[in-house]
Order: structure tokens, then C-alpha cells, then sequence
């Protein structure tokens, strides 16, 4: 653990997210559920644990309740030290110079006291909504060995996954010498995984510059990196394992499904780099005499006498016999009753379907109406404690927000790219 004594971790997670549609909309997107029992928050933090980093700054801002609750005094994580471990950095009044943060880089700028205070030499800087598992100690190392100011992380991206993340070309050595935020047309298969590794005294020097610049947007990708470029010694470091941003509707459920593969990449079983989480204290899951589950994770507390067939369970889901759960991730209390079929959707937190309910259902793809380009490969989201009355039919791409109470509709049915969202918390619609 040599490389990584003076290192200090920010982790970014006050993001909004509004590409997650609803399952964003009253959570940061890090606190976002993933694989039945963890949070999207969890893979960064568990990477600093198993690379030995053990003081981490977490920068919040976009309704941070649910994801402080879950992060706590970190003791998951083995981080709840005195004289290191997490603290929990959120925008604040009080001063000339504070606000809300304006961009990755000032959000960083806005806690430059949390980084001077530390006896780092080298500032790790992460994103918290990316699902990934990666030794730190080899990019420190890296960056020492380069005698680099600045290092990149970098992952190899089709064109298409490359247009939408900053652009990376480097030379033989390694070193990079062209960086573009999303262009229309990239230039390398290389594309940012929003990783940075900092010398101290340099990235506290351009944070300041950046404050100055009044056209700045305050972005790391977008501001910072293309300055660096033309000044100090900037090195992209190749990471071969499994990365996913899982910032979009079609890339959450995609990740999630990749988890059920006989040999997944992204291994959840690997004693050397465990993933920590706040687990919850339910007891075991129960399957009944007459359910039938197929590659699919089924969390803790969940009860099952239904079918299950390549889907993600959270704690304390139930399935009733009759049931079906297809290609769908269901979170945490989730009720569905008998006769329902449930296919290739998304359900948040304690979600009941009623009898005979089928939800995703239909051959007509066509996009959601509020956020088609969002919502627009099939996939239906259901925000927390939305109850549908019995025998309702909603087609594909619908979305229906938090707390929607759904009574009848015309025909008993919801057709394809429909969107509802309640006024008032608990509101029924009866269409």
C-alpha cells in the first residue's frame, strides 16, 4: 500500500441525473439501487477500500438524503476513522465565496480546505455513478512512474459510446495530446472515465485559475482538461476491466442484466475485491414449493412462489404464486400479486401490482411522450410506492412518477409511451 499513503479520494455524486427518469427524481443518482443489494455509490467506494485509500471526501448536492443515510460514518466501507476515513461535503452558505456548485471543478474548488488540510501528495478525483471494480495503487503507481502532473483514466469505447464522454487521443507514450467533451465525430476509440489523478500543488493551482475565468462552465472535462493540455504533463492510463456508466435508462437495466451471465465481468463474488454496502438486516430469501427462478439475483428477505426469470430482486420483494418477473429489476418491498406479469421494466421501492396486472405489456415500442429520448427502448419505470389497481395493462416505455395511484383507465389499459406523474404525493388517477 505504498503508492497510496498520501492520497486523498473526492468522490462527485451530487449530480441530478435526469437521464435515470424517476428513479432519479427524489435520490441522487450514486444512491440509485444496483444488483438488488448495493448501491451505484458503493463500487467507488469499496475500489478506495480495497486500494488502500482511506480518507475520501464525498461531494453532495442534488437531494443527498437518501444517499447520506445509506453512506452514514462509513463503516461499511471500514471508513468510519478517526483522522481519515469519509466525510460528507455538501454546498453551504456562510461565506463570500460559497454557493451551490457550479460544475465538477467547483464543487472541488468550493472544499480546496479539505484537500490542503490533507497531507496528500496526489488527489484522486471520482465519479460516484459509475459501476466498476479497479485497483487504485495501479494508476497511482502509473502516474508516479510517468512523473505526471495530471493522469487520466481511460477506457476503450465504440465511436458512438465515445461521442457521448470526453474524447482521449494519446501519443506511443502514452501521453495525452488531444482531449474533446463529446464530440460529433471522435477521434480515437478512447473515452474519459471521469478519473483523475492530480498532483496537489497543481490541481489547487488551476482550481484557482479556473474560479477566475468568467466564460468557465467549471467542468473538469468540458474546462480544465483542455487547459491542462497546453501546460503540464498529462498521461491516460488504460483500464481493461469491466466500467459501465450507467447513467442512462437503456445502459441501468443493460448493466443489471450483465450481472446474470455464467461468468459475468463485473464479478460481485471476488473475495479479493469485495463490494461493501449498507446491507439491510432481513432474513433469508424464501423460495416456495411451487416457484421457478432462472438467472436471476434474489436478495435477502425477498419471498418467492411465483416465476422468476433473468431479473434483479432488492430485499424483501414478493412474488405471489401465479406471478410472473421477467427481464425486470425490482427494488426494495415490492409487492406483485398473483396473475400479474411484470416484463423488462424497472420498479422502485415498495411498487404493488395488483392481480392480474401486466405491466410491459404489448408489441408497441413507440418512445415516452414526456422524454423520448430517455425512455425509448422498451423499458417501463415505475417511481417509489406507485399502486396499480387489478387487471390494468400499461404498455411499453410508460413512466408513472412516485407515488401515483393508478384506480382504472378506459379500457383497463395504459397504452405505450404514457407518462403520469401525481400532483400531490398519494394522488389517484382514474382515466
Amino acid at each position: 500500500m505504498v503508492w497510496v499513503r498520501r492520497v486523498v479520494a473526492l468522490v462527485l455524486a451530487g449530480g441530478q441525473g435526469d437521464r435515470l427518469s424517476v428513479l432519479s427524481e427524489e435520490r441522487a443518482k450514486p444512491a440509485v439501487v444496483f444488483g438488488g443489494r448495493y448501491r451505484i455509490i458503493d463500487f467507488t467506494l469499496s475500489n478506495c477500500v480495497n486500494s488502500g485509500i482511506t480518507r475520501v471526501g464525498i461531494l453532495t448536492q442534488y437531494r443527498p438524503r437518501s444517499l447520506n443515510a445509506h453512506i452514514g460514518i462509513g463503516r461499511p466501507w471500514d471508513l468510519d476513522r478517526q483522522g481519515g476515513g469519509v466525510t460528507l461535503l455538501q454546498p453551504y452558505l456562510g461565506r463570500e465565496s460559497s454557493d451551490w456548485y457550479r460544475g465538477t471543478a467547483d464543487a472541488v474548488h468550493q472544499n480546496l480546505y479539505f484537500i490542503e488540510e490533507s497531507r496528500a501528495d496526489q488527489v484522486l478525483i471520482l465519479a460516484g455513478d459509475h459501476v466498476y471494480k479497479m485497483n487504485y495503487e495501479e494508476l497511482i503507481a502509473f502516474h508516479r512512474e510517468k512523473e505526471a502532473d495530471v493522469t487520466v483514466g481511460v477506457f476503450a469505447m465504440t465511436p458512438e459510446e465515445a461521442s457521448r464522454f470526453g474524447n482521449v487521443v494519446l501519443n506511443e507514450a502514452s501521453q495525452v495530446v488531444g482531449f474533446h467533451e463529446k464530440p460529433r465525430q471522435p477521434l480515437s476509440g478512447l473515452g474519459s472515465m471521469g478519473i483523475y489523478v492530480f498532483n496537489k500543488d497543481i490541481l489547487i493551482e488551476q482550481l484557482l485559475a479556473d474560479a477566475q475565468r468568467i466564460e468557465s462552465s467549471h467542468d473538469f472535462g468540458r474546462d480544465i482538461a483542455p487547459q491542462l493540455l497546453k501546460e503540464m504533463r498529462v498521461f491516460g492510463f488504460q483500464f481493461q476491466g469491466y466500467w459501465r456508466d450507467v447513467g442512462t435508462i437503456e445502459a441501468y437495466h443493460k448493466a443489471n442484466m450483465d450481472l446474470l451471465d455464467d461468468l459475468p465481468e463485473l464479478n460481485l463474488y471476488d473475495r479479493e475485491m469485495p463490494v461493501h454496502t449498507n446491507a439491510t438486516g432481513l432474513p433469508p430469501a424464501k423460495v416456495g414449493r411451487h416457484a421457478s427462478i432462472s438467472r436471476s439475483l434474489i436478495s435477502v428477505g425477498c419471498i418467492i412462489n411465483g416465476h422468476v426469470e433473468r431479473s434483479v430482486l432488492s430485499p424483501g420483494v414478493y412474488v405471489e404464486e401465479g406471478a410472473v418477473v421477467r427481464d425486470s429489476i425490482i427494488f426494495d418491498g415490492t409487492y406483485v400479486e398473483s396473475g400479474a406479469v411484470v416484463e423488462r421494466c424497472i420498479l422502485d421501492k415498495e411498487v404493488q401490482i395488483g392481480k392480474n396486472c401486466l405491466v410491459g405489456h404489448g408489441d408497441d415500442f413507440r418512445p415516452n411522450d414526456e422524454r423520448p429520448d430517455i425512455v425509448n427502448c422498451g423499458i417501463s419505470i415505475l417511481g417509489k410506492r406507485v399502486r396499480l389497481a387489478p387487471s390494468l395493462r400499461l404498455g411499453r416505455n410508460c413512466v408513472i412518477g412516485p407515488g401515483v395511484v393508478i384506480t382504472a383507465a378506459e379500457d383497463n389499459y395504459l397504452p405505450s409511451g404514457t407518462t403520469l406523474r401525481a400532483p400531490g404525493r398519494e394522488a389517484a388517477f382514474r382515466i
